[in-house]
């Protein structure tokens, strides 16, 4: 990212990355959430610091995505019960893909589940590797991959569910035998498996949504995918966007239906906008804004903050 800022602070459509995916854990029934934190830490803790559902913990040393788990396992021993692991950038997740993910582990009785995707360039992420009855085997990551493991599309976007007493066990068994010298926490599937303990692929993650953010350009793409998720569901519950590209809202951002959206017009993060109002054109409605139902908005009408 070439930026001071921890990662997980940069922004998609006004709010943190980490927010969509915090969102999306309560979204699908979570009651508590442990987050994991290293460089940067304070300044992400400060961030989320309204929170009171969080216990922050943090990584001192950098040793992989199995290393932060196990920095978790107090935790874990005392959560009981079935646990989400997940990548707090990639802010694409979706509530419904946890829930379909957790229905799918409590229907099979498994130990531990994942949910998976099919992309056209598997390029970079773990490859789902099953036997020729289509049952999980393990999953390989992209450096230690032979060429033809390469060519698998089936992969592994960061999405788990296991349960907290299979977690334990899997961290028990973790090694650092691989190319990169960390312990992943994908090696876990591969542990439980081979233990005789029911591991579920589920292939429930859209392309759309797997793609994770290193880059500012990453950045980019993702905030427009996600820009056109927020004008698209305005759109399905009654609000007119007459030129969804020159519009930008951001997330948390409420607006009543019959109410029109005119080009050029910008709209700060949650803020809240009545029923049968005119916005625009050329208008920018700072963030935490309140506008009332049957306003009419336009160019030249400015906002001051009480």
């Amino acid at each position: 990212m070439k930026s001071r800022r921890p990662k997980v602070l940069h922004e998609v459509c006004g709010k943190p990355m980490l927010d969509y995916v915090l969102r999306a854990c309560y979204d699908a029934g979570c009651e508590r959430l442990f987050v994991v934190v290293g460089y940067g830490k304070d300044e992400v803790i400060g961030a989320f610091d309204h929170d009171e559902r969080i216990t922050w913990i943090e990584q001192t040393e950098q040793l992989g995505t199995g290393h932060a788990a196990k920095m978790c396992e107090k935790q874990i021993r005392e959560a009981r019960g079935d646990i989400f692991i997940l990548a707090g950038d990639g802010p694409l997740i979706r509530g419904e893909v946890l829930q379909t993910l957790h229905n799918a582990h409590r229907q099979e009785r498994a130990a531990a589940s994942m949910a998976t995707a099919i992309l056209d360039d598997p390029t970079g992420y773990g490859r789902v590797i099953r036997d020729n009855k289509g049952n999980f085997v393990e999953i390989i990551e992209q450096l230690d991959a032979t060429p033809a493991q390469r060519e698998i599309k089936e992969v592994f976007p960061s999405y788990y569910c296991i349960k907290s007493e299979d977690l334990l066990l899997g961290l028990s068994k973790l090694k650092n035998e691989n190319k990169k010298g960390e312990y992943y926490l994908t090696d876990i599937y591969g542990i439980l498996a081979k233990a005789g303990k029911k591991v579920v692929a589920v292939q429930a993650v859209s392309a759309e949504d797997v793609i994770g953010i290193n880059t500012r350009q990453h950045l980019a793409e993702v905030d427009a995918i996600m820009q056109d998720r927020i004008q698209r569901n305005l759109r399905e519950n009654g609000v007119t966007i007459t030129q969804g590209e020159t519009t930008y809202i951001e997330s948390g951002v409420n607006i009543g239906p019959e109410t029109s959206i005119r080009p050029f017009t910008f709209i700060g993060r949650d803020s809240n906008i009545g029923a049968e109002c005119e916005i625009g054109p050329f208008v920018s409605i700072p963030r935490e804004s309140i506008v009332s139902e049957g306003s009419s908005v336009s160019g030249n009408v400015s906002f001051e903050k009480q």
